[in-house]
């Protein structure tokens, strides 16, 4: 079978791409820089030179393609140019969705993230729950434009579905500077590391092979016009650490830092960026978004497509030797 995949330069979509190669199928890839390091090297894929913001150039490499699974994305919490973010995550997808429709596409699965589905309080989010706070982040607003556009292209003929990762972690390619694995390779490193007080509040992590393998479901199984959350274990940030040092060894310093902390590095960062241009790694606005519960289900995923986690410590004990071994951590 024929398939185009985004995003395959990134941690999602280079393994994903992979995956369906390795399974026989003729994958193409749509990359904006042929000659970048991260794209996935195998006999069934084909590269593309193009980017999703210019219509026309998604055209060669989504013909004759039966399925489309669109992960790229501009993924980080803030752009000097908040524009950006819309025109990535919004307008490339109105193009190809428009593209898809126009060839003839049989099925579009969507990468959203559970980021669109914002805060739980008591129970863990499922994926028809309302969002009950504002958007933190300019990110996870387009994503939930993105997801109605996706949507509405379901009246025009496209079957489409979304899926929605939360926290993905485990063996890969590194793309993104405050990614999960980055923070669980900071403390096998025995490097200090923060984590919001209360350390009692809970996030999601989603191991990478389930998410892959959720993607391939989803197109096989998913209904069309559906959302499908792929996670992983509720675990609060303290016990999630306390499972790495277990594995790993290490004896990094596990520092809790309150809110109004968190807030103040959030104010520095702003002014650094200000002065150098250089882009922070916390906001205000994203502040909020960690000193929260952010917890969800997968229960849909695991009754409709047998969507299946991998238990926490598994994945961990998987990401941890891949971790030392890439980075030569003894």
């Amino acid at each position: 079978m024929k398939i185009l995949v985004t995003g395959a330069t990134g941690y999602l979509g280079h393994q994903l791409a992979l995956t369906l190669a390795e399974r026989g199928n003729s994958v193409q890839v749509l990359v904006r820089n042929p000659l970048s390091a991260n794209i996935p090297s195998h006999k069934n894929i084909v590269v593309f030179t193009g980017d999703i913001t210019n219509r026309q150039s998604i055209k060669p490499a989504i013909l004759g393609c039966e399925q489309v699974y669109h992960t790229a994305a501009l993924v980080k919490i803030f752009a000097a140019n908040a524009a950006d973010f819309y025109k990535v995550n919004v307008e490339g997808t109105q193009h190809l969705l428009a593209e898809a429709l126009y060839a003839c596409v049989k099925k579009f699965v969507f990468t959203s993230s559970c980021g669109v589905l914002g805060t739980s309080v008591f129970e863990p989010k499922c994926e028809n729950d309302p969002r009950t706070t504002g958007f933190e982040n300019d990110y996870e607003f387009t994503k939930f434009i993105a997801e109605s556009l996706v949507k509405e292209y379901i009246y025009k003929g496209l079957f489409t579905v979304i899926v929605s990762p939360s926290k993905v972690y485990g063996p890969g390619i590194e793309t993104h500077p405050v990614s999960v694995n980055h923070l669980i390779l900071r403390f096998i490193k025995g490097r200090a590391t923060f984590i919001p007080s209360p350390a009692k509040l809970l996030a999601n992590y989603c191991f990478i092979d389930d998410v892959v393998e959720g993607h391939i479901l989803a197109m096989a199984k998913g209904a069309c016009g559906e959302k499908y959350i792929l996670g992983g274990e509720d675990i609060s940030y303290s016990d999630f650490f306390k499972t790495v040092r277990s594995l790993s060894g290490s004896k990094a310093t596990l520092i809790k830092a309150p809110k109004f902390i968190a807030k103040l590095f959030a104010l520095l960062q702003w002014v650094q960026f200000k002065i150098t241009r250089k882009e922070p790694f916390a906001t205000l606005k994203g502040v909020k978004s960690i000193f929260c519960n952010k917890t969800f289900s997968s229960n849909k995923a695991i009754g409709q497509l047998g969507y299946h986690l991998t238990p926490l410590e598994e994945g961990l004990q998987q990401t941890i030797h891949f971790l030392k071994t890439q980075n030569h951590v003894s």
